[in-house]
């Protein structure tokens, strides 16, 4: 046998057992919804009922402090794309979605301003492109929203019905590829189902509102038709993982389940409270514990390494992730532990123009720092679906100020979320204990009793803030 011969021997060999190694690699099924917050009927919520979530959670792992770390879609997607915070992968806010190949991408689409200044830096690797060069078949649903199409090659762009997801299952089984489908499910993003035009089964008399929203009928019905918007979510959460058990690969698949930041409500998305970072996290899979929770601090930037290390897949970054593997959370190794401290990020700027003003958090498991720089400029990014009824049903913007005399703490949460309308001066510091004020309504920074924790969480921010390189603040 001449060299040449060896050469292209030892070619194929290689070729034949990365491709032996693929196909023996788990598939993944990631259900992402939209705008939910921990809002789940196995954690009690009020009024609703997610029994396809539920039976999901008791099957795996539930992460009962899973966070986002940009709590707006197209950031938050980058984050968990990347392992890496908004301000180093270089998506700061939502961008376009183009939901189809980047072949298919006009120049004019490429050449908007989103499209050239808010993506993902070239020299950072996604997950779609890592399983994509290790034989991984992929598909996504509903929408991409995160650019360069070229980072994400997916094989196959849906809309997320049973017979497509079926037939997707079935096409990767025929390349006999392991898959990846990314299945986004809309429908707890706002507008909500109208109760005023079709009767929805949640009944506002039993839902509970949480303290910074006023309490009227017109508020209760409105989170009444957010919880009606979860039980369409888990309804198609349920068609998905029928489709997954039908397909006789539920077995060797790894199951997520998460949400990409929390409602469209005062403290939630486009905030960097409670209701607007902690998300449901669920995993399931071979390996995995079963009726599980795990109450350890865990980050959306934990998933990229995470569903690395589950499918035996070996990456070198010519970068430190910001996210850390948490399998041995779900294998229940005795060693394993999740963060100290939870970051998160608000820039807007990016895409705006203008120098708006920079939210940054820090979360220890009981206690929160909210920092802010540029807070006199009164400029803060508030999406339309956070004000507007007209087109995006938002009933509790206007209720909360028509109620603002008798519900005046209500009415200044909201009041500083939309300064720029409302003229309410926005604090640079705030700091709660969330273990007697999980709703964060009682702003601590000022109580010298409480120094020591505000002191010890500016130092760990400002640590983050240099380990991570974050141009745009200086705590």
């Amino acid at each position: 046998m001449n060299r040449s011969s060896i050469c292209i021997t030892a070619v194929l060999f290689v070729f034949l057992a990365s491709a032996a190694n693929a196909a023996e690699r788990p598939s993944i099924l990631f259900v992402l919804t939209e705008d939910q917050g921990a809002h789940l009927g196995l954690l009690g919520t009020p009024g609703l009922k997610t029994p396809h979530m539920d039976a999901l959670a008791k099957s795996g792992t539930y992460f009962s402090n899973a966070f986002v770390a940009y709590p707006v879609c197209s950031a938050s997607k980058a984050a968990f794309y990347t392992g890496l915070h908004s301000h180093t992968n270089g998506i700061l806010n939502n961008t376009h979605n183009f939901h189809k190949p980047a072949a298919q991408v006009t120049d004019a689409e490429r050449n908007l301003q989103l499209a050239r200044t808010n993506r993902i830096r070239d020299e950072f690797l996604t997950l779609t492109e890592i399983l994509k060069t290790n034989g991984y078949y992929q598909g996504v649903t509903h929408k991409l929203h995160v650019l360069p199409n070229e980072k994400f090659p997916y094989d196959e762009y849906l809309h997320g019905s049973r017979p497509e997801i079926t037939g997707f299952i079935r096409n990767a089984k025929a390349r006999k590829q392991p898959w990846f489908l990314m299945v986004n499910i809309p429908n707890s993003h706002r507008p909500y189902p109208n109760s005023d035009t079709k009767p929805i089964r949640v009944d506002l008399g039993e839902v509970e509102l949480p303290p910074y929203l006023p309490d009227s009928p017109e508020v209760r019905k409105d989170w009444s038709e957010y919880l009606a918007g979860i039980e369409q979510a888990d309804a198609l959460t349920g068609q998905a993982l029928d489709v997954l058990k039908q397909s006789a690969e539920s077995d060797n698949t790894i199951v997520i389940f998460m949400s990409d930041h929390g409602p469209t409500f005062q403290h939630g998305k486009m905030t960097l409270y409670d209701l607007g970072l902690r998300v449901p996290l669920i995993v399931r899979g071979p390996g995995i514990r079963q009726e599980a929770t795990c109450d350890e601090l865990v980050s959306e930037l934990d998933l990229l390494p995470t569903i690395l290390e589950l499918c035996d897949i070996e990456q070198t970054f010519d970068y430190p992730l910001h996210g850390k593997s948490i399998k041995g959370l779900l294998t229940a190794e005795k060693t394993a532990k999740g963060h100290d401290y939870i970051f998160a990020e608000i820039s807007n700027r990016g895409p705006l123009p203008n120098d708006g003003m920079q939210e940054r958090s820090v979360f220890d498991g009981r206690w929160k720092l909210i920092y802010r720089e540029k807070v006199e400029t009164a400029w803060r990014q508030v999406n339309a679906d956070s004000r507007q009824f007209k087109v995006w049903g938002n009933r509790t913007y206007a209720e909360t100020i028509r109620l603002k005399d008798e519900f005046p703490s209500q009415y200044r949460i909201l009041a500083e979320m939309d300064p720029q309308n409302l003229g309410a001066p926005v604090p640079a510091l705030e700091l709660y204990d969330l273990s007697v004020d999980p709703h964060e309504m009682q702003n601590l920074v000022a109580n010298d009793k409480h120094a020591q924790q505000k002191d010890r969480l500016v130092a760990a921010l400002r640590d983050w803030v240099e380990t991570t390189g974050d141009p745009a603040v200086k705590p």
